[in-house]
């Protein structure tokens, strides 16, 4: 790794933890039953592929199976999210998120998005443009490196073979 890359990645670092403390700030104005950071992990999983299974979800999430019905059981008690029959097979669960589940999430995100935009109009425009364009280039390298895609290309192989 280059000595830019490594200055790269420290700057990340150091404005993840800033997004991290805006993140808190928007989630605790979104609702009075917060959820915790893995179950949020859980509801940003539901919300990208709806429908998966619990085995599936615990491979994204790198848990094992006791802890995953464990936090999609307390999602279900809040009323954000369902299990629901597959229709491939009679054995297997789906996870569904629900009307309230979809409105938490997309709360959660207004109010994230209206931190990140306060701070955004701080800066001059042509530094928001570089850094849109920035941002969209991690993202696609990101997406490239992460478990969702893995999973995604293991389970068309599984298909094709």
């Amino acid at each position: 790794m280059t000595s830019t890359s490594h200055e790269a990645a420290g700057t990340a670092g150091e404005v993840i933890e800033l997004l991290e403390v805006l993140w808190e700030h928007g989630r605790d104005a979104v609702s009075t039953s917060p959820v915790s950071a893995s179950q949020l992990r859980v509801l940003y999983c539901l919300d990208r592929d709806e429908g998966m299974n619990l085995r599936t979800l615990g491979e994204l999430l790198g848990s094992a199976p006791s802890s995953v019905s464990r936090l999609c059981d307390r999602l279900q008690a809040l009323g954000f999210l369902e299990r629901l029959p597959s229709p491939v097979s009679r054995r297997e669960l789906e996870l569904h998120l629900t009307r309230q589940g979809k409105k938490y999430l997309s709360d959660l995100r207004l109010r994230r998005e209206e931190a990140l935009t306060a701070t955004l109009a701080a800066m001059p425009p042509q530094d928001r443009a570089v850094l849109g364009e920035g941002l969209k280039a991690f993202r696609d390298a990101a997406e490239d490196t992460t478990p969702t895609r893995r999973l995604n290309a293991l389970e068309e192989v599984d298909r094709s073979a």
